[in-house]
């Protein structure tokens, strides 16, 4: 189903003012360094799932989305304050794990450059480097 731009509008301004907000700060501790990284409406605007990224440990992540989910009202509310809609929508948080597997990805990938750095560094066997050798002779 294609998203129409009013609803893309409509997103985009509701992630830049939930992030707004979250950078003034809410009281509750609870919230850790939330990162609003999108959000999306329904077709009629009266929902938006708005998605974020916490920087921090499992524990961190937990009591945000507590935080989260107990502040759910007082977004809203100055949500609709800042974006001028007929009905200010439900708001849904969604964790956004695609920092932490791009982090995870990226720290395979070093893995993967260091073992590479380290087997051209070694000498490598006499025998292997022959074995190497009479594998490719047969093959070609």
């Amino acid at each position: 189903m294609a998203t129409s731009s009013r609803q893309e509008r409509v997103a985009e301004a509701i992630a830049h003012e939930v992030g707004a907000l979250l950078v003034r700060g809410l009281k509750d501790p609870r919230i850790g360094l939330v990162t609003v990284t999108g959000a999306k409406v329904s077709p009629d605007l009266r929902e938006a799932w708005v998605y974020y990224a916490v920087h921090g440990d499992a524990r961190v992540r937990q009591d945000t989305a507590v935080g989260l989910d107990a502040a759910k009202g007082f977004i809203r509310h100055e949500l609709g304050r800042a974006v001028r809609l007929r009905v200010t929508p439900d708001l849904h948080f969604v964790v956004d794990e695609s920092i932490d597997r791009g982090d995870r990805i990226d720290q395979l990938l070093r893995q993967v450059h260091q073992q590479d750095a380290q087997q051209r560094a070694s000498p490598e066997a006499p025998e292997a480097v022959q074995a190497d050798q009479t594998d490719e002779t047969d093959e070609g």
